[in-house]
C-alpha cells in the first residue's frame, strides 16, 4: 500500500470514527421515571491487550473506532480481568462475582451449571423487559447462558472458516533451548497448532465469523431499536491465529515494530522472578519453539492488524448505531475478557500470566450525559464492576444474589474521584486450588504464588518500571509494602472453598 493510499484509508477510517463518537445529544445521566431506559451496546472482545492508539500502543496500532468510542465516554486506563483465560473471565464478569466465588477456574466449567439459580448480566436485562440480543461469543464457546437471551442463544459462536488463505512463518534457527522438560499443557488449554499461522482473509474478511457477527448486530439494531434492548456483540480477534484482511497488514512495517525490553525467545524467568511466574510452554503462538526477532516482528504485526480490522467491524456497528439515532439514548461498552503478551519474557499468550499485559484489559463505557465523558479515570477497577455499573445506569435492581463488584458510576461522574478498591487477578494449573493471585493498588503491583507465597513473590512500582523488570518483593527497604499487599492476596485466596 502507497503511502498515499495509506492515508486516504486513514482519513477515511478516522472521519467515520469521529461521526460515530458524536452523540446525537445528551440525555440525563439517571433514568427519568416513566422515560424509556436506556440501551445497551455490549462489546466484548477475546484476547484483546491494551495495544490500541488510545492506549498509547508501542507497537502503532490503528484503531480509529475504538479511538473514537474512548472520546465519546470514560477510558479505563487500569482496568484488571479476574483471570487471564477466556472461562474463567468471562464465568465472573457476565455474573459480577469473583472467580472465588464462582468455582470456575478453567475453560470447561459453565458458571450457569454450577450457579443454577445466579442472574447473569443479560438474563438481568431480560428479566426487566429488554430485548437481550447475542450475536458472537459472549460467554466462552460452548457455554452460552440459555437464560440469558431473548434471542441469539445457543447458536455457534467457535472460529468457524476464515475465508482466507493461511501464511506460514518461516521457521528460522536459533539457539537449542534451555534445560527444562516441557511439560504438557493442562486439558483445559486448547492446542490448536497455531504457532506458525497468520490467516490472510479474502475482501473485508466477509467469510470470517466476525464479519457475520457485525452483521447480525447491525440487523438486530434494525429490527429491535423500538424497545430497550441489551445487544451482546462478541468479536474472537485477534484470538489466534491472527486473522485480517490484506489491505489492514498493508499498514504496518514489520521493520517499524518494536519489541519489548523484556523480550525473549522462548519462556524465560529473568533474575529475580519466581520461576513459578512463567509456564514453561506457551499456550497459543510459538508453542514449543523458539521465536526469532524477525518472525516476532511478523507476528506481532498480524497481531495489529487483526486488532485493527476488529477495530473496524465495531465501526461498522456504531455507525448503523448513529445511522438509526440511537446513540443519545444508548450506553456503548467496550470490555475484553483478558489480557495477552506478545513475547514479554518470552511469552506469546495468556495463559498463566500475572503480569500486567496479562491482565491489564481495554475498558471504555459511553453513557450519555455522564460529567466524566472525554476523559480517562487512572483508578484500579476490575471487569466485574461492569454487572453493577450497568445495572445502576439503567437503573435495575441488582440480582438477590448480589455482586461483588462496585459500580462505575461514581467514576463515570468523576474520573478522578476517590476510589480505595484494589483490583484482583489469580491463575489456577489444576482447576481446583490458586496457583497464583495478583492485586493491582493505585501504587503497586504483587502478585504471590503458592499458599502464603510459598513458591515466590513479585512487586512492582508501575509507574518506575512499566516492564516489570525489576522485583522489589525481597528487598527490606519495602516489607512493609509486602506484607501489606500479602496480607491482602491470603484474604482474598481464603474466599475460594476447599475442593471436594
Amino acid at each position: 500500500m502507497s503511502e498515499l493510499t495509506r492515508r486516504k484509508f486513514l482519513g477515511t477510517m478516522a472521519g467515520a470514527a469521529l461521526a460515530a463518537s458524536l452523540p446525537a445529544a445528551l440525555r440525563a445521566q439517571t433514568p427519568v421515571p416513566g422515560a424509556r431506559k436506556p440501551n445497551v451496546l455490549f462489546f466484548i472482545v477475546d484476547d484483546m491487550r491494551v495495544e490500541l492508539g488510545c492506549y498509547g500502543s508501542m507497537c502503532g496500532a490503528i484503531t480509529p473506532h475504538i479511538d473514537a468510542l474512548a472520546k465519546s465516554g470514560v477510558r479505563f486506563d487500569r482496568n484488571y480481568c479476574q483471570y487471564p483465560l477466556c472461562n474463567p473471565s468471562r464465568a465472573s464478569l457476565m455474573t459480577g462475582r469473583h472467580p472465588t466465588s464462582t468455582g470456575v477456574l478453567g475453560n470447561r466449567t459453565n458458571v450457569r451449571l454450577v450457579h443454577p439459580d445466579w442472574v447473569s448480566l443479560p438474563q438481568l436485562f431480560k428479566e426487566h423487559g429488554y430485548s437481550s440480543l447475542r450475536c458472537g461469543k459472549i460467554f466462552h464457546g460452548g457455554l452460552d447462558d440459555p437464560k440469558a437471551w431473548t434471542e441469539g442463544g445457543g447458536t455457534p459462536d467457535g472460529p468457524g472458516g476464515a475465508g482466507g488463505h493461511t501464511l506460514v512463518i518461516p521457521r528460522t534457527e536459533g539457539p537449542p533451548p534451555p534445560p527444562y522438560v516441557k511439560p504438557p499443557l493442562p486439558q483445559d488449554i486448547a492446542q490448536a497448532p497455531t504457532s506458525d499461522r497468520i490467516v490472510v482473509l479474502d475482501g473485508n474478511g466477509e467469510g470470517h465469523p466476525d464479519y457475520a457477527t457485525a452483521d447480525k448486530a447491525i440487523d438486530y439494531l434494525r429490527r429491535h431499536q423500538d424497545k430497550p434492548f441489551f445487544l451482546g456483540c462478541g468479536l474472537v480477534k485477534p484470538h489466534s491465529p491472527p486473522c485480517a484482511p490484506q489491505k489492514f497488514l498493508d499498514l504496518y512495517d514489520p521493520a517499524k515494530i518494536k519489541l519489548t525490553p523484556d523480550f525473549a525467545p522462548w519462556p524465560t524467568v529473568p533474575p529475580g522472578i519466581p520461576s513459578a511466574a512463567i509456564r514453561k510452554l506457551n499456550a497459543d503462538l510459538f508453542i514449543g519453539r523458539h521465536a526469532s526477532e524477525a518472525e516476532a516482528k511478523e507476528v506481532i504485526r498480524a497481531y495489529i492488524a487483526s486488532t485493527s480490522w476488529t477495530d473496524w467491524n465495531i465501526g461498522r456497528v456504531l455507525a448503523e448505531l448513529d445511522r438509526l439515532g440511537l446513540r443519545d439514548n444508548t450506553i456503548v461498552v467496550l470490555c475484553v475478557d483478558h489480557g495477552y503478551q506478545l513475547g514479554e519474557k518470552g511469552k506469546w499468550s495468556k495463559a498463566g500470566s500475572l503480569f500486567e499485559m496479562g491482565t491489564r484489559v481495554p475498558l471504555i463505557i459511553s453513557a450519555p450525559g455522564m460529567p466524566g465523558n472525554g476523559r480517562d479515570c487512572f483508578r484500579p477497577v476490575q471487569s466485574l464492576d461492569i454487572y453493577p455499573t450497568l445495572a445502576e445506569l439503567c437503573g435495575l435492581p441488582p440480582p438477590p444474589q448480589g455482586l461483588e463488584g462496585a459500580s462505575l458510576k461514581p467514576l463515570l461522574g468523576q474520573p478522578a474521584g476517590e476510589w480505595s478498591r484494589p483490583a484482583f487477578s489469580v491463575w489456577s494449573e489444576d482447576g481446583k486450588t490458586l496457583h497464583g493471585v495478583a492485586v493491582r493498588t493505585e501504587q503497586w503491583r504483587y502478585a504471590e504464588y503458592g499458599p502464603a507465597g510459598v513458591n515466590g513473590a513479585m512487586l512492582f512500582d508501575p509507574k518506575a518500571d512499566p516492564f516489570e523488570m525489576n522485583n522489589l518483593a525481597d528487598d527490606p527497604k519495602y516489607g512493609a509494602v509486602r506484607a501489606e499487599l500479602s496480607a491482602l492476596t491470603q484474604a482474598y485466596a481464603a474466599q475460594l472453598p476447599a475442593p471436594a
